[in-house]
C-alpha cells in the first residue's frame, strides 16, 4: 500500500473515487477537525485526538470513526468491518456521490467530537494474551535473533505483528509478510512505528 504524504496526493493518486474523496473532504474540513496524514491517508483530529479517516477501497469509498461504536448511528450508517476483532473503530461506506450527505455526516462528526471533548472512549484490551499464529511460531524458532527481540518487545508491538499474520487468508501471502517483518523484528522495530 502506498503512503502519502499529503491529503492532495492521497486524492489525487485515486482513479475511481476523487470526486466522492474530495467531497468528504470538503465537509470534514468545514468542521473543527485538523487535517494530517496518518498510516498513509486523511485522518481528521481534535486536541490530537483521531477521529475520523477517509480512505477508499475497489468497491466504495468511506469514513472511519475511531471510536465509532460509542456513536448514537441513528441513520444505522457505520458498521464494523473486521466483527470480533475491532471493537471502537467503525466504518460508513460510500459507492456513489449521491450517498453523501452533508448534514448528516456532520452530525455524526459533531457527535463525535463531544464525545472526544467529554473523554470518553473504548479502549484496547492489554491485558489479554498475545497469540502467536504458528506460521510467525516457527518463523521465530528457525530465526534466532528475531525470537529473541520478539520476546522483548511490548505486548503491543508483538500484537501488532500476530495480527498482521493472522490475518492473512492465503498462505502465500502470510510467507511474504512473514519474509517482510523478520528483518524488522530482528532489529527490534515494532510495524507500525514509522507512523507514530
Amino acid at each position: 500500500m502506498k503512503r502519502f504524504k499529503t491529503a492532495d496526493d492521497y486524492i489525487e493518486s485515486e482513479e475511481k473515487w476523487q470526486d466522492e474523496l474530495r467531497q468528504l473532504r470538503k465537509i470534514l474540513s468545514a468542521t473543527d477537525l485538523v487535517e494530517e496524514v496518518k498510516w498513509g491517508g486523511p485522518c481528521y483530529t481534535h486536541n490530537g485526538k483521531n477521529i475520523v479517516g477517509m480512505g477508499s477501497f475497489k468497491s466504495y469509498c468511506g469514513l472511519w470513526f475511531f471510536q465509532g461504536a460509542l456513536l448514537a448511528d441513528a441513520d444505522n450508517v457505520l458498521i464494523n468491518a473486521q466483527e470480533g476483532v475491532t471493537k471502537a473503530l467503525r466504518q460508513w461506506r460510500f459507492e456513489s456521490k449521491k450517498q453523501i450527505k452533508v448534514r448528516q455526516i456532520k452530525a455524526y462528526v459533531a457527535e463525535a467530537i463531544t464525545l472526544q471533548e467529554q473523554g470518553k472512549a473504548i479502549k484496547a484490551d492489554r491485558s489479554k494474551p498475545v497469540t502467536i499464529p504458528p506460521e510467525l511460531k516457527t518463523a521465530l524458532a528457525k530465526n534466532k535473533k528475531a525470537g529473541k527481540a520478539f520476546t522483548e518487545m511490548t505486548k503491543g508491538k508483538q500484537r501488532e505483528y500476530t495480527e498482521y499474520i493472522s490475518s492473512a487468508k492465503r498462505a502465500e501471502t502470510k510467507e511474504s509478510r512473514l519474509e517482510k517483518i523478520l528483518p524488522m523484528i530482528s532489529s527490534g522495530i515494532g510495524l507500525n512505528d514509522k507512523y507514530r
